[in-house]
């Protein structure tokens, strides 16, 4: 069966993101959020964020509450910060487990599927 995992690493402090707001939607004819998670001291959520029980392929949205961790670990900037919410929208097309980690900075951000 399928699942998805996700983390979050501050590339700019060198160090997991740990107590970011992450929520997940599934993108089906509109966004359904399925269940949304902090990260924890690793800056992972505790389990998976989409786990094998509730699995279903589709096309998701991740949304990373970048903007309240930066204001929150002092690296906003002035205001409006460069980065708030950061969407990442993906497909899983198999009962994989698919991992979409976030790497982050104040004024960017990185993407991939890992494993």
């Amino acid at each position: 069966m399928g699942f998805l995992t996700t983390h979050v690493l501050d590339t700019a402090r060198g160090c997991p993101a740990a107590g970011m707001a992450i929520a997940l939607y599934r993108l089906n004819g509109g966004a359904t959020k399925v269940t949304e998670a902090l990260t924890n001291a690793d800056g992972r959520t505790d389990g998976p964020i989409l786990p094998e029980d509730q699995f279903e392929t589709g096309t998701y949205e991740l949304v990373f509450f970048a903007g309240d961790y930066l204001r929150e670990s002092g690296q906003a900037g002035p205001q409006p910060q460069f980065l708030d919410w950061v969407p990442i929208r993906f497909g899983m097309a198999e009962d994989l487990h698919y991992h979409v980690p976030l790497l982050l900075s104040p004024y960017g951000y990185s993407t991939y599927r890992g494993s």
